[in-house]
């Protein structure tokens, strides 16, 4: 007889609200209460789900034979985050299809055309800082991905419109796990994005806007899914939407890094002696160590047997991703910063997971971690070699309830002088 045993189960007919109101939390609380990295809750209309966490969670929430995302994303997140019927929500052959497309974004010379990018806009936007009183860092930041997510792609956008589409762009992952007020924006700028993307891969397809063809923008217009049929306006606008929201979403993470520069001022002087080896040390300690999205979904497609449960078709199963990342039998001390738990350690798709796990190219990892990666040590160099800045006294602390959590100032700069 196989080996069985009764999981924590997390008493209440529906947890959704302890789970809002503990964020990134909510799992790792309950995982030291039952001391067991696996337990069973009740979420979104009393749906059963089963947390977990760790490497061995990581294999089995990314095995597709076991996990499926079709059906698994809430409503809220699609009407905001991801969109309908976008890639992360997509299983099998059509999935594996669809991401060979966005997978062929992220070559060397595609992240290298990028990159040049970022560097020239933080160069632009040093020259606007240095005449400033002071700067938000966060809230610059936005608008400059979103100058660059624009360029890169190919999309075209006025100067006057920077302001609102960075506004809208942001909304879409900080409703991610809102309600209320910070929700709708994300919905209402969801709608207006996908109608005028709609409206721009129309002209492009009738040719009235000409765009070249080694734009993201013209492969994506001109994709084909798996049966040979160009997928409609409304999923393109949905996917180039897949492709801008991440870019911007960085930003989160390049005020993290500044604001680890900042809490730990010995980074600062290692980042200049250490170059590019020591930045990708930094690079990915500041991704582990501070919080991005605390978790994923994802349904059980078939009955299976795990860790002594029976995992039952149709039920959710959540991976705490913060969790996973601060875990103690993958981390030493892992609530203290340390860059040098990266030197040598060698690549592991399911310990270390701040945007998924997985493969690259059949799994649902982030295809854009290369490019955030990239992204984090141009601007480690940018702020260590290339400009001086104060940071006044202000409330930099950061939620562990709000998702997605920033530093609550944005991080305020004054004195910016270019080195």
């Amino acid at each position: 007889m196989p080996y069985r045993e009764q999981i924590p189960i997390e008493k209440g007919l529906d947890n959704t609200a302890k789970l809002m109101l503990e964020g990134y939390n909510y799992i790792t609380n309950r995982r030291k209460k039952f001391g067991r990295d696996l337990f069973e809750t009740r979420i979104l209309g009393g749906q059963k789900a089963i947390c977990i966490a760790g490497e061995e969670a990581v294999k089995v929430f990314y095995d597709e034979d076991k996990i499926q995302r079709k059906g698994a994303a809430p409503k809220r997140i699609r009407q905001t985050l991801f969109g309908e019927h976008a890639i992360q929500t997509l299983d099998d052959q059509a999935h594996r299809h669809r991401k060979e497309l966005f997978m062929s974004f992220m070559t060397k010379e595609k992240l290298d055309e990028v990159s040049v990018i970022l560097e020239r806009q933080l160069d632009v936007a040093l020259d606007k800082w240095v005449v400033q009183e002071r700067i938000v860092f966060y809230r610059e930041i936005v608008q400059l991905l979103t100058k660059v997510a624009f360029e890169w792609t190919g999309v075209p956008i006025r100067q006057d419109e920077i302001k609102k589409r960075a506004n809208q762009l942001e909304a879409l992952f900080d409703s991610a796990g809102a309600v209320g007020v910070r929700h709708w924006k994300g919905r209402t700028s969801r709608n207006i994005l996908e109608n005028w993307l709609k409206q721009i891969i129309t002209q492009v397809r009738n040719g009235d806007l000409t765009v070249s063809q080694d734009t993201i923008l013209y492969q994506m217009a001109w994709y084909q899914d798996k049966n040979g049929e160009l997928l409609n306006e409304q999923i393109v606008a949905v996917e180039v939407l897949n492709i801008l929201r991440p870019i911007v979403a960085i930003s989160i993470y390049l005020t993290f890094e500044a604001l680890a520069i900042y809490e730990h001022p010995s980074e600062r002087e290692k980042l200049k002696k250490g170059g590019e080896k020591y930045q990708e040390l930094f690079v990915q300690e500041v991704r582990r160590y501070y919080p991005f999205f605390p978790m994923l979904i994802a349904r059980v497609r078939e009955d299976f047997l795990w860790n002594g449960h029976d995992f039952r078709k149709g039920n959710f199963v959540i991976l705490d991703i913060y969790g996973t990342n601060h875990h103690p039998d993958i981390w030493e001390m892992p609530n203290v910063f340390n860059p040098e738990r990266f030197r040598n350690r060698k690549e592991n798709f399911y310990e270390f997971i701040p945007q998924g796990g997985g493969d690259y190219y059949r799994g649902h990892r982030c295809p854009g971690e290369w490019l955030t990666i990239e992204f984090m040590k141009i601007l480690a160099n940018f702020i260590v070699n290339k400009v001086e800045y104060s940071i006044p006294r202000q409330e930099h602390r950061y939620s562990m309830i709000r998702i997605p959590s920033l530093p609550k100032s944005g991080l305020i700069m004054t004195h910016v002088k270019r080195v």
